[in-house]
């Protein structure tokens, strides 16, 4: 087994006075302390307005001092939703700002709500619910087999899951959007974990995700992770080739292909026979109205899960998604890993059908020097 544990990595891209942003996608809570509440008022000198975060840089006059602060709110996506664009907030605006202060020290908030003339342009407690969708059942090709995307005609993609972390069936241990345990204690009823496993992966939940390779270095979410995202997937059917193509949302908009063509589970010829892959090497069959994605060859230079669950090479997962009717897709997965896991476990959870639209532009750094 070759497994690369990735240490205590921060982004070191240094911050001038001016507060520069990190420009990688990270937990909240990493770079962040909500027990240091802080408010800002002060004037706006920049927006950048740039995934993976948006920032405003304003002046902050404190006596005769004046400080520019960098406020980080969540994605162009997320803040679009919210009725947010590039001309909400311009040069010259003054803004009360309520957040939470950088654990570093440096001039740096995160923005739980921005204000403008008393009125509040952004407030994280009231963040839009999943669009409501009209019922419908489960669309069908004409040989009556399902459709994993949109219907004839239509748009749309799977997002909003219902469990953004990866459980063991049968277990309870509430998380935060990242994966970050509420109570580090429940480690050990999250999966059946061999001991430098469980310990890895209570040392990431301690570090509070910061060493996470997708948020830091724009790695592909392999695995169950990306069913987990909150820009979603989307499948296209490409049912002349005998393959399956899934769009990921997230992360840096990577591609997974799933065959159902019988072929072997193996390598390419002159290609990747002998190379583990981020997304493995995926072979699919039906099995009534349930696509069944048997799936080996991964690397380990990925989190297959959020939250940091560590796996190895030995990592062989089991997918079964069944479209239960027009508007949810059901998510089963069996992870098998003798290198990590003591023995074979499930979970599962529900994606809803978002209609008539494409999946959201993101790109993890937005082509950021």
């Amino acid at each position: 087994m070759k497994f690369r544990v990735y240490g205590f990595l921060a982004v070191a891209l240094g911050l001038f006075l001016a507060a520069t942003p990190v420009i990688a996608h990270h937990e909240i809570a990493a770079k962040f302390d909500d027990k240091k509440p802080v408010t800002l008022k002060g004037t706006v000198t920049k927006l950048d307005w740039a995934n993976p975060h948006v920032h405003i840089f304003m002046n902050v006059t404190s006596g005769a001092a004046v400080a520019n602060w960098a406020i980080e709110l969540e994605s162009p996506v997320d803040l679009g939703r919210a009725g947010w664009g590039r001309d909400s907030v311009k040069p010259g605006d003054a803004l009360v700002v309520q957040g939470i202060s950088a654990r570093n020290g440096t001039r740096q908030v995160w923005a739980n709500s921005v204000l403008m003339n008393n009125k509040k342009l952004f407030d994280m407690a009231n963040a839009p619910k999943p669009p409501a969708a009209a019922a419908g059942p489960t669309p069908r090709w004409p040989d009556n087999q399902p459709r994993l995307g949109p219907p004839p005609g239509q748009t749309g993609y799977w997002a909003y899951p219902t469990a953004v972390g990866l459980v063991q069936t049968g277990a309870t241990a509430q998380m935060d959007q990242y994966g970050l345990l509420k109570n580090v204690g429940d480690v050990d009823k999250v999966a059946p974990f061999q001991k430098w496993a469980r310990d890895l992966y209570e040392l990431r939940q301690k570090n509070l995700l910061k060493d996470d390779p997708m948020f830091l270095f724009c790695m592909p979410p392999g695995g169950p992770r990306q069913f987990q995202l909150p820009y979603g997937v989307q499948f296209a059917e490409d049912r002349d080739r005998k393959r399956v193509f899934v769009f990921v949302g997230s992360g840096n908009r990577n591609y997974r292909i799933i065959y159902t063509d019988g072929r072997p589970q193996k390598g390419q010829l002159r290609g990747d026979d002998d190379n583990p892959l981020y997304y493995g090497r995926s072979v699919a069959r039906w099995e009534g109205d349930a696509f069944v994605v048997d799936t080996k060859g991964f690397n380990e230079k990925f989190w297959f899960s959020n939250g940091g669950l560590p796996h190895t090479d030995q990592l062989h997962l089991i997918e079964r998604f069944t479209r239960t009717d027009l508007n949810t897709l059901k998510y089963e997965v069996t992870i098998d890993d003798p290198g990590a896991y003591t023995k074979t476990w499930t979970s599962g959870w529900n994606l809803k059908w978002v209609a008539g639209e494409e999946l959201p532009v993101y790109y993890c750094q937005d082509n950021r020097p």
